[in-house]
């Protein structure tokens, strides 16, 4: 056992002249700190409120003004070169649609005599037509003559038109020659396409290539998928094809007459519309499945229809008179009727588990649509029992939130959906570039599966989000 020495009354004052000092440099400390912190925290605010201001400048913004939407920003729009194709493969596909249906004879010299087809893959030829136009200003890109200086190609070919052109006869052959195969067109693109310095420059990555109709490019969509692909959804792409990383979701061109009328229930007598084909296969089985569940329900109109003037008249009348609109899934998992419904302030009930939108970014379609998930909506009274309990002040607000945003699917306005593509699209660049840059030095790789990037679907578990 160790003795302990008692303190002297020495030891016991230097002990307490110790505690007195350290104390005071305590005091001293603290007193010191409480500035410094304060000061600190200030250069923190400031630096933050002037680096936001600075950098808020370079921001793409889009705003409303007068109900247009309007690009702005200090940053230069992203330079576009677009490929002077054979003639073959933009109004030479127009002139092919129309000789199929008796609108020309033969090919036309003054190409403005020619017009699109109304379908609901118009995408293309609003592109198309936009980098025409003369006056550039409020867009997100600009079009540059010199492939040299551009950042991105863009590729006009318009393949969805392509694909439902109907085989011609030509005069110069004999016995079944058919004068317009959409695969050839497809086979002839490629073809001409790999031929060029910059597309071999940097493996097409710097590419944009639209391919809107589901089936657009079926052939040969593997040989091009490293650009930017610009389509409505990724039913009919593989996983190492289709990515919301590198590629671009468009909006189908809307069918019906935007309505014109102001937010209410009044005049809405209907509670759910739907007006298509009753049966489809792949993951559009779901139609009939509610067909069977809602036909008799009161006041429910669900009418199986064939594509027509008739049924685009009574679509209309029935989405401008009706709450809510139903779109299930189709063959894909989208379809101009979702399109239809918005710009009629009909607010869209979604029954399709896979379905990708367009402009998630800037638009939460949460506060603009219901989405019920496949189990769910089969469910016998589930869902017209769950629209029965949305309030009328809930449907003002979804009409109100649909009225704000449909001018992003109006194409024919120069402000609206085209420039919203082009933003989408410039987005891009710096992911291309890296794209590039990764592709230059990889070594060959055997994977066990495609190597892709990807986002995973939802796995939330949400049933619905009413």
């Amino acid at each position: 056992m160790i003795n302990q020495r008692p303190k002297t009354r020495a030891t016991q004052k230097q002990h307490s002249h110790v505690k007195t000092l350290t104390l005071a440099s305590k005091m001293v400390r603290k007193s010191i700190i409480k500035p410094t912190l304060v000061i600190v925290f200030l250069l923190l605010a400031f630096y933050a409120f002037f680096n936001t201001k600075l950098n808020s400048a370079d921001t793409l913004l889009y705003v409303s003004r007068e109900n247009a939407v309007v690009f702005h920003g200090n940053s230069s729009p992203v330079k576009v070169y677009m490929y002077d194709l054979p003639r073959k493969f933009t109004y030479g596909v127009i002139e092919s649609f129309a000789m199929a249906r008796g609108g020309l004879k033969g090919p036309v010299d003054d190409v403005s005599l020619l017009k699109y087809p109304g379908h609901q893959h118009r995408a293309e030829w609003y592109l198309f037509a936009d980098l025409n136009r003369p006056d550039r200003s409020g867009s997100p890109v600009t079009r540059v003559l010199d492939p040299a200086e551009a950042d991105l190609f863009y590729v006009p070919f318009f393949s969805s038109l392509s694909l439902t052109v109907k085989p011609i006869r030509a005069a110069n052959v004999a016995g079944d020659g058919l004068g317009y195969v959409d695969e050839e067109m497809q086979e002839g693109l490629i073809e001409w396409l790999e031929e060029q310095g910059y597309w071999k420059r940097n493996n097409g990555w710097d590419h944009v290539i639209i391919c809107q109709d589901p089936n657009a490019l079926y052939k040969v969509v593997d040989r091009v998928k490293n650009g930017v692909l610009l389509v409505s959804d990724f039913g009919r792409l593989g996983r190492d094809q289709g990515s919301l990383v590198k590629d671009v979701i468009l909006p189908y061109s809307h069918l019906i007459k935007t309505f014109d009328g102001d937010v209410g229930v009044e005049s809405r007598k209907s509670l759910l519309f739907f007006m298509g084909n009753r049966y489809r296969k792949e993951g559009g089985k779901i139609r009939d499945m509610l067909f069977q569940l809602l036909e008799k329900e009161e006041d429910v109109i669900i009418k199986h229809s064939a594509p027509s003037r008739e049924s685009r008249r009574a679509a209309s009348q029935g989405m401008h008179t009706s709450k809510f609109c139903l779109h299930p899934a189709g063959d894909t998992p989208s379809a101009c009727r979702l399109f239809d419904a918005i710009v009629s302030l009909c607010v869209p009930v979604i029954v399709s588990d896979y379905i990708e939108l367009p402009f998630e970014d800037v638009i939460d379609y949460r506060k603009i649509a219901v989405f019920v998930d496949t189990n769910s909506a089969v469910k016998p009274g589930y869902l017209v029992k769950l629209l029965r309990t949305v309030s009328t002040e809930r449907i003002l607000e979804f009409q109100q939130e649909l009225k704000k945003v449909k001018q992003y699917f109006e194409y024919e306005d120069v402000n609206g959906t085209v420039n919203e593509i082009w933003r989408q699209v410039s987005l891009k660049v710096p992911l291309i570039k890296l794209m590039i840059n990764r592709d230059r030095r990889l070594v060959k790789r055997d994977l066990p599966e495609p190597d892709c990037s990807c986002l995973c679907s939802n796995q939330s578990g949400i049933h619905t989000t009413l």
